[in-house]
């Protein structure tokens, strides 16, 4: 398994088990790099410091893409894999989209049920249809965004 993989899969791990405990993924990302057993990799961190300041955005954005799903409703796995998945296809522009959507498959293909591979497929790539729509949106919230001084 390639670095970039692992390191998704320990992060889907850290926001999924985060979910699960209702705990901030920011508190368990520090007791997994204070473990250190095994090592965390940067990319983990990043992922997962990325999807927390992201949080509400991803939120917003899977509740209108879930056709037929409410946030609460999806299997745990497969929002921590959304979440994780939509934060690199908006704010990860060095990765190509379709490895993107192919990693979040794969991942739901080995850790959730058979029907999550179809619908994590089909959510991430209606989004990845509305990216450049959905990044104009973002651009021009964080134009309004005074800067905090």
């Amino acid at each position: 398994m390639a670095a970039r993989s692992k390191a998704r899969k320990r992060a889907v791990d850290v926001l999924y088990e985060s979910d699960v405990r209702e705990v901030n993924p920011l508190w368990t990302l520090g007791e997994r790099v204070k473990l250190a057993d095994p090592p965390l990799n940067d990319y983990t961190v990043v992922l997962v410091e990325g999807v927390q300041a992201h949080r509400a955005r991803l939120d917003e954005i899977l509740a209108e893409y879930a056709e037929g799903w409410t946030i609460a409703r999806m299997p745990g796995v497969d929002r921590a894999v959304l979440r994780l998945g939509l934060y690199e296809l908006l704010w990860c522009a060095d990765i190509p989209p379709a490895v993107v959507i192919d990693e979040a498959v794969e991942l739901v293909k080995s850790l959730s049920t058979d029907e999550s591979p179809r619908f994590v497929n089909g959510v991430l790539a209606r989004v990845l249809r509305d990216r450049d729509t959905l990044m104009a949106v973002e651009a021009s919230v964080q134009a309004v965004v005074p800067p905090v001084e």
